[in-house]
């Protein structure tokens, strides 16, 4: 009974010096960086979105720019806006700055029209000259824009009505979201902006 007990003791003893080696060998074998084999977070001009006239853009060409994403209707009460938004375009343009206009029919039904009537509408009503893309959803859900998931999770915030406005640097990392009520001239999103063009 004495060896029994003896035999069991060393294979316990042994068991338990086999489990202890186990994390120094996971640890010898693990990455030195253990982030390196994790993909890098990606940025929004990482993404495609398509054109008014269904066209595929790689937003990659706005990289080193700084924009500012809007989703726009045409029977919004915050449609003036858009002369707002072209005399940014107008005006910073020159300097590495777009104003990036995503149609949505989300909110209260505000974008019914065609492409055809959208751009229509936005040329001759106020000029706009900024680029503009297809209808998307913003809202969370199986048919989420790209763009807008990726924004909704940069900054914890997704459009609650039209002209909501996402300002986005030259990295095409999101820096802030702004609300509809948030007019192109506001005093808070020009300085903004202004502390974008001027960031490396």
């Amino acid at each position: 009974m004495k060896t029994l007990r003896s035999s069991l003791l060393l294979l316990t003893l042994v068991a338990c010096a086999g489990g202890a080696t186990q994390p120094a060998e996971a640890a010898a074998t693990a990455p030195s960086n253990p982030t390196a084999s994790q993909p890098t977070a990606m940025d929004l001009y990482s993404l495609h979105a398509t054109a008014l006239d269904g066209t595929d853009v790689d937003l990659g060409a706005y990289r080193g720019k700084v924009t500012l994403v809007v989703n726009v209707a045409s029977e919004c009460g915050y449609t003036p806006q858009y002369a707002g938004l072209q005399q940014l375009q107008r005006e910073l343009a020159g300097r590495g700055f777009e104003v990036l206009g995503f149609p949505s029919n989300e909110f209260g039904g505000q974008e019914p029209g065609s492409p055809e009537q959208i751009r229509n509408f936005c040329t001759t009503k106020f000029g706009v000259q900024f680029p503009l893309f297809a209808k998307v959803q913003t809202k969370a859900g199986a048919t989420q824009s790209p763009v807008y998931a990726l924004l909704g999770r940069a900054t914890g915030s997704l459009p609650s009505w039209n002209f909501c406005k996402y300002l986005i640097g030259k990295d095409g990392q999101p820096i802030a979201f702004y609300a509809s009520r948030t007019r192109p001239d506001d005093a808070e999103l020009r300085a903004a902006i202004e502390r974008a063009l001027q960031a490396g």
